[in-house]
Parts: structure tokens; C-alpha cells; sequence
């Protein structure tokens, strides 16, 4: 890890008008500059949030400014803990303990789930393969650098992104490289990364700290098409900043991601050719319900975006610097958590607060993306190991 990247989970420098400074996730250093965070309105629930089970997953993520998220998969929640170098597998429906596996390192970045596998990646490089029904170690690898987000199992091969800009494809069966890619990285960017993301045209497609997002064949790693989605331009390097970090969308007739530069872009899935781009400032990813996007911007808006032209449908100002999760969509309603371990659910055709519910204390801030299992359960996490199902009634 750079000096560069550990600087930057302590102080976030986001350029909204020109020239207002923002303290970032940790947001702990005490200025003038630092806006204090919108205090709650009461809301008069429309609908009902039942929380269906909550139990502790260890310690959390605390300070390392990862935005770690479990996986869903096969009505299992997978979690990686980070301080305890657990991996735990859990009913989604009870939260009950089904196995827990101690990897004997820090784990970073997310568990990756599929064909029956379970990848978790640490700060030091190591990649761990298990098996998905029991947790027993299936192998073991080392990468270049650590890994900042959740592997992605497709098919046959295990892609792997590390901080350093490489990203490998590895044999599920055993682990071996098949092949590897590397994108030159600036000098100085936010901490943590996108995970890969796999479309139906076989091709998997990653944001990069330089605002480029890049489409490599899955199953041999070549190169199809790169995109800017925001130029790093600027005097300084921190006015460079133009990290894709948040998760990219994927339908069949878009690419979707944001930028820290600035700009959300859409791009062709086969050619990368643009299709529109719409200027907001965002350290998160999309989501996407039916014909809209939603995201959060740096200084705590949530905007609804149409999915077709990028022009605005709607915003919701109210969460003003309580440093907004990147939003989930849950049976047709915007969920986004924030740094004081409230979720706040929202009318995905207007923006209005429908219900809120919250999980922990003060100190449990919810950084990471929420995350809804086909049948509709929310399931969340706070940086202090606090873990929570939620359905809605």
C-alpha cells in the first residue's frame, strides 16, 4: 500500500463548486472547513421495515476505509472479517451460523461468490479460495499488492483486482494464473477500488484510479475497448483526482459508472463507444431499478437518474454530508446507509423518506453497500462487524 493511498482515507479533497474541501470517510480531523452533517428530520413511515435478524461479524472494517460488503448467494450471506480473519457463512433468512473460517490474515475487499466458491483477497496480497458449503481452503495465491475489492468468480476463472493496477485471471480449480493484466495508476488517488464486474457478452469491466474503465475478454484477459468516464486534469495531483470506486452497472444496453472527477458516463457494453455522460462528484457506485440510476453524490445528495438520456429525474438534498453509502434498490424502494448507522429508505419515483430504521450506535457508520438477495432481503453492515437483515413488510 502507498503512502499515497493511506493519506488519502483520512482526507478526502472533493472540489464540489470550485472550491469547498471536504474531510472524507473517516471524516475524525476536526477544521472549519469540515460541514457538520445534516441532522435527521422526523419522517412519518409509509411502509413497514421489518428487521428480521442482526448479530456481530467480529470487529469490522473500522478505520481502513474499504466499504467491505458481504455477498448473497444460494440464501447464504458471505461476510470477510477484516480484523479476525474470519470468513463467515450465514442463513440469509435467520442469520444463523452455518461455517466460519479462519484464514490467518487481514482480509480486505469483500467476499466473491460463485460456481460453489467463496474468494476473499487480504492486505498483503493473498488470495483464498473455499469451498462454498463447508468454508474448508480449496487453495491459496499471492498477488502484487493488496486487494481493495471483491474477486469475481466467472465461470471457470477467479479475476482478481490489486491496488497496484494489476488484475490477474485465475484457474478456479487450483489457482494457477492464466492470465494477467496491468493499467498504469496516478501518483496519488482515493483508497479502495471497484470490484470487477462481469456482462452477459462475456467481456468483465473495471474502473480505474485515473477515470478510465476498461473491458478485458474474462476467459484470456485481452484488452476490447477503454473509455474515460472523467479526464484527471488539474494544477495538483489532488485536483487530478478522477478515481472510479464505486461499483459500475452492467445492463445489455449500458455500461454505467461514476467518477470523483465528477462526471457519471454510459457507455456502449460491446464497443465503448459513449452514450451520454451527466456531471455529479461521487467516491461510490450506481445501482440501477427498471429504467433509473441512482446515486450518491460527495456531499450527501441522492439523485435518480433516467437511464436512457443521464438527465436528472429527481433529488433528495435532506442527508447533506452524512456520507452516504452507494444506494441499493429493495422491492422498488432506494435504500442508502450513512455514518451514523441510520438506513434511510426512499419513493424511487420522487426521492420522499418511506421508512428509516438503524443499525448499531453512533460509531456505526454504514459505508458499505447495502446488498438485496433476489428474493428482496436488505442486508447491511456497519464498519464495527455490525450485521442486519431487513425485509419489508
Amino acid at each position: 500500500m502507498t503512502k499515497s493511498r493511506i493519506l488519502l482515507i483520512v482526507a478526502l479533497v472533493a472540489t464540489v463548486s470550485g472550491c469547498s474541501t471536504i474531510k472524507g470517510w473517516m471524516h475524525t480531523a476536526s477544521s472549519d472547513n469540515v460541514h457538520q452533517p445534516a441532522e435527521l428530520v422526523a419522517i412519518t413511515p409509509s411502509i413497514g421495515v421489518q428487521q428480521i435478524w442482526s448479530r456481530s461479524v467480529g470487529k469490522g472494517e473500522r478505520l481502513l476505509g474499504l466499504r467491505e460488503h458481504p455477498a448473497i448467494a444460494d440464501g447464504r450471506v458471505y461476510v470477510a472479517e477484516s480484523h479476525d480473519a474470519y470468513v463467515y457463512a450465514l442463513d440469509l433468512n435467520s442469520g444463523r451460523e452455518i461455517w466460519k473460517t479462519d484464514t490467518k490474515l487481514r482480509l480486505t475487499g469483500g467476499p466473491g461468490v460463485g460456481s460453489a466458491t467463496v474468494v476473499v483477497g487480504s492486505t498483503n496480497g493473498d488470495v483464498v479460495a473455499l469451498a462454498a458449503d463447508t468454508g474448508a481452503e480449496r487453495w491459496r495465491v499471492k498477488t502484487s499488492s493488496e486487494i481493495l475489492s471483491n474477486p469475481l468468480v466467472a465461470g471457470n476463472v477467479v479475476i482478481v483486482r490489486s491496488g497496484d493496477g494489476h488484475v490477474l485471471g485465475l484457474d478456479l480449480a487450483d489457482g494457477k494464473r492464466r492470465w494477467a493484466f496491468e493499467h498504469a495508476l496516478p501518483n496519488l488517488s482515493l483508497r479502495g477500488n471497484p470490484s470487477p464486474v462481469l456482462g452477459g457478452n462475456g467481456l468483465v469491466y473495471l474502473g480505474f484510479e485515473d477515470g478510465m474503465l476498461i473491458a478485458l475478454r474474462a476467459q484470456d484477459g485481452i484488452k476490447v475497448w477503454e473509455q474515460t468516464v472523467a479526464q484527471s486534469e488539474g494544477r495538483s495531483e489532488l485536483d487530478r483526482l478522477s478515481d472510479i470506486d464505486g461499483d459500475v452497472v452492467v445492463s445489455p444496453d449500458g455500461i454505467f459508472a461514476a467518477s470523483y472527477k465528477g462526471q457519471i458516463g454510459a457507455f456502449n457494453p460491446n464497443t465503448g463507444s459513449p452514450l451520454w455522460n451527466h456531471p455529479l462528484v461521487s467516491y461510490g457506485g450506481l445501482a440501477r431499478g427498471g429504467d433509473t440510476l441512482y446515486a450518491s453524490d460527495a456531499v450527501g445528495t441522492v439523485w435518480a437518474l433516467d437511464r436512457a438520456s443521464g438527465s436528472a429525474l429527481w433529488k433528495q438534498e435532506a442527508l447533506g454530508y452524512r456520507w452516504l453509502s452507494s444506494p441499493a434498490v429493495q422491492n422498488g424502494y432506494v435504500v442508502v446507509g450513512d455514518l451514523k448507522g441510520f438506513l434511510h429508505w426512499m419513493k424511487a419515483d420522487t426521492g420522499a423518506f418511506v421508512a428509516r430504521e438503524r443499525l448499531g450506535g453512533r460509531k456505526d457508520e454504514i459505508r458499505a453497500t447495502p446488498q438485496v438477495s433476489p428474493d428482496g432481503i436488505l442486508v447491511a453492515v456497519t464498519t464495527r462487524g455490525k450485521l442486519a437483515a431487513y425485509r419489508i413488510k
